[in-house]
């Protein structure tokens, strides 16, 4: 019986994966409906469910599905990131600051959190925060422009050029579009040589 209730639930998934792969959203949404029915705990069909849903553009139904997926998974930092994603496109920056801080807590490795948290800060003109948050998730994630844009935002934002020529130097190694980007947008100009 074990055997065949495994055997039942590859189906489902693999089923649903393929919906997906070929763009057939509703069908996979009924795959995943499917497989809540039998499986009610499904983390994966859970998760699933609420990112469709948001896609959908049923803001509230997400959310409401993470809800859910938290209080059967709520040890999983992923899953709290992606409330406070949900949150902060729901202009809830209060709640999404404690997601994406659960996130940190239980996953302290996950840049994508630290990101989202300073994101968050940034709006909430946490500035001090935003710098601890954003510095975490670049020492996560060193080679990924976003966090480091960010960051130099925030210090122009507290008045600190030269912290925010640090961050385009740094960034013209290896992200010169970013790095001039950020030179148009906060009137700084970095010369290469210093």
């Amino acid at each position: 019986m074990q055997v065949i209730r495994a055997l039942r639930y590859r189906g489902l998934r693999w089923r649903a994966i393929a919906n997906l792969v070929f763009g057939r959203r509703e069908a996979a949404m009924a795959v995943f409906e499917e497989m809540l029915a039998e499986f009610p705990g499904d983390a994966y069909a859970m998760a699933s469910r609420a990112h469709l849903l948001s896609q959908r553009g049923d803001r509230a139904g997400a959310l409401q599905a993470m809800q859910q997926l938290l209080a059967v998974h709520g040890d999983n930092g992923t899953h709290w990131f992606n409330y406070g994603f949900l949150l902060e496109e729901a202009g809830d920056f209060d709640r999404a600051e404690a997601a994406f801080r659960r996130a940190t807590e239980l996953s302290p490795q996950l840049d994508r959190a630290w990101y989202g948290l300073g994101l968050v800060l940034i709006r909430q003109q946490r500035l001090d925060e935003a710098v601890a948050a954003l510095k975490k998730n670049t020492q996560l994630q060193p080679m990924s422009p976003y966090g480091w844009y960010q960051l130099a935002r925030v210090h122009v934002d507290r008045h600190e050029p030269e912290e925010a020529r640090k961050i385009i130097r740094h960034l013209s190694r290896f992200e010169p579009k970013v790095a001039a980007q950020l030179e148009r947008e906060t009137g700084l100009t970095v010369s290469p040589a210093s």
